[in-house]
């Protein structure tokens, strides 16, 4: 079982957070083998296997599907109602992690090819865009991840013989520490527009850390800058406690299948649940012009299944991107 988060804590890619960017991997992995087109990374497949988790290299590789997943022994919580739930939430996760792929690739091409010169991909993971996107020339790619990470991928890439398509600069720190300085003496310079991404990352951060971290892009960021994020809103007065609940109950049931396969990442356990600022408005009052999709209207726009009995309001959830305009004081 994985230990709840606290200050200081640290991962790998089979282990705490870093396992689920491990298990993004796995999404984009199936996605690129998929027939509808939508990703093309074909270094996900390697990394999985190199991160050596057996269940997510046999997802990864296609030898099991997640409809294959066993279930755990029953226990007096299970029930044939919660148990098809959690294999329909398993592949709609997959679904998201797709579209959500997907909108970043574009966010960064449309912002590079519009001129900004410079990136930066906040908790970098598994995330290989340096080395698979047709960057314009001269583009400076920052990849800021936990050293123990941009290590690891670094490493598996070369020895992959993968070469960045881009003037890729790793930044190993902690985004809990002085990461701002880091950036800057990687060569990042503020006084040029930015195009930054938070992708798949507020949801582990505690709700005052997510503020500080958009506040600190804002400061880093010259205008014309361009963001991409997700956005989660609140649940209505009155029923968040009923919304966490079902929440944690998904990721008690998919941590469950998982663990019937030797692998239990203890989804409930990583995230930081309870009220938080919507990252779009927060980020509006802030100057930034933003636009934005929510999953549900991405699958269709993409043409994947519709999200069936979605009590979380997984569907809800936007991709949001846009443009600094606006100084803030």
């Amino acid at each position: 079982m994985t230990a709840n988060r606290h200050d200081g804590d640290t991962w790998d890619l089979a282990s705490s957070v870093g396992a689920t960017a491990t298990m993004v991997a796995v999404a984009r992995a199936r996605a690129t083998r998929a027939d509808h087109g939508l990703v093309n990374d074909p270094f996900a497949e390697p990394l999985v296997r190199a991160v050596g988790v057996d269940l997510l290299t046999r997802l990864a590789t296609g030898e099991l599907n997640p409809d294959d997943l066993t279930d755990a022994p029953d226990g007096p919580t299970a029930s044939t109602e919660s148990a098809g739930l959690a294999h329909n939430i398993d592949q709609v996760l997959i679904d998201a992690a797709t579209v959500r792929t997907k909108f970043y690739d574009e966010f960064f091409l449309d912002a590079t090819n519009a001129g900004v010169g410079q990136v930066v991909i906040l908790a970098a993971g598994l995330d290989s865009r340096a080395y698979r996107l047709a960057w314009p020339t001269g583009t400076a790619v920052y990849e800021v991840d936990q050293p123990r990470v941009i290590e690891f991928k670094t490493r598996t890439l070369a020895e992959l013989g993968a070469t960045p398509t881009a003037e890729r600069r790793a930044v190993a720190v902690d985004l809990r520490d002085d990461w701002p300085t880091a950036l800057r003496t990687a060569g990042f310079d503020p006084a040029r527009p930015t195009a930054w991404s938070a992708e798949g990352l507020l949801g582990y951060l505690p709700p005052e850390a997510q503020d500080r971290l958009l506040d600190t892009v804002t400061e880093l960021s010259a205008p014309g800058s361009r963001l991409a994020t997700e956005s989660t809103p609140n649940p209505q007065p009155g029923d968040a406690d009923k919304m966490e609940d079902k929440m944690k109950e998904h990721m008690r049931r998919i941590s469950e299948r998982w663990g019937a396969h030797s692998f239990d990442p203890d989804m409930a356990a990583l995230v930081y649940f309870g009220e938080r600022n919507e990252a779009a408005p927060y980020l509006s009052e802030r100057g930034w012009a933003l636009n934005g999709a929510s999953i549900r209207e991405l699958f269709a726009a993409n043409g994947l299944a519709p999200i069936a009995d979605d009590d979380i309001g997984l569907g809800d959830t936007l991709f949001v991107s846009g443009t600094l305009e606006r100084a803030t004081t």
